[in-house]
């Protein structure tokens, strides 16, 4: 099974994009909520954290491989929890989940069902279910405070570290935070002091930078 994806973006379609990696274009699905922040990374190279299912009539024995990426490791934590949700399967959920994934969860702790009702595909009932079977399972999304670790920090130097702490305690999530200073690394591998860090990553967050 592939779990993690990088690859250069070249398409970037209504459901879906197009990864290239050593010559080869990946069909990757995404939800709907992921795909203005993909448009911006076209042409760059991204880390997709990927799902995979099978779609089709197995009675024909017409199945068809299909991979569902994220940008974000607990986005796909949290799309794992949904499809097991009775009733909503990996294509209903990409469409469902239109909006970010922590208002989602906020939705679901707060038994919003009327905002739940709106998300395309879901209505009232769907939104009955998803309160039903979620309540108190997605409220780690809904803070903010979902972490999937991927030994990433345990890797960072110091001044990393140093600026992450400076983030966090000036109110930014540690998910978010992790992820700037994952992409300033990328961008800017020579950074040594917490004040670069930090400088670069308020300018990714600011969208200076990608």
């Amino acid at each position: 099974m592939i779990t993690k994806l990088t690859g250069i973006v070249t398409e970037v379609q209504e459901q879906s994009v197009v990864l290239e990696r050593e010559g080869i274009g990946y069909e990757v699905l995404v939800p709907g909520y992921a795909v203005g922040e993909l448009a911006a990374h076209r042409g760059r190279e991204v880390v997709f954290h990927t799902l995979e299912f099978l779609e089709g009539n197995s009675a024909n024995g017409n199945l068809v491989p299909r991979l569902v990426g994220f940008l974000h490791p607990e986005d796909k934590a949290f799309f794992s929890r949904f499809i097991g949700v009775k009733g909503i399967g990996p294509r209903k959920a990409l469409k469902a989940l239109s909006e970010p994934i922590a208002k989602i969860a906020n939705w679901i702790t707060d038994r919003e069902l009327h905002l739940l009702a709106t998300l395309p595909g879901i209505g009232r009932r769907g939104a009955e279910m998803i309160v039903a079977e979620l309540k108190g399972k997605v409220d780690e999304f809904a803070s903010g405070t979902a972490t999937v670790s991927t030994g990433t920090t345990e890797r960072w130097a110091q001044p990393q570290q140093d600026a992450l702490e400076v983030m966090m305690a000036w109110g930014d999530g540690r998910n978010d935070a992790v992820r700037w200073l994952e992409r300033a690394a990328q961008l800017h591998p020579d950074l040594s002091s917490a004040d670069e860090w930090v400088k670069a990553c308020y300018r990714i967050k600011a969208g200076a930078e990608g």
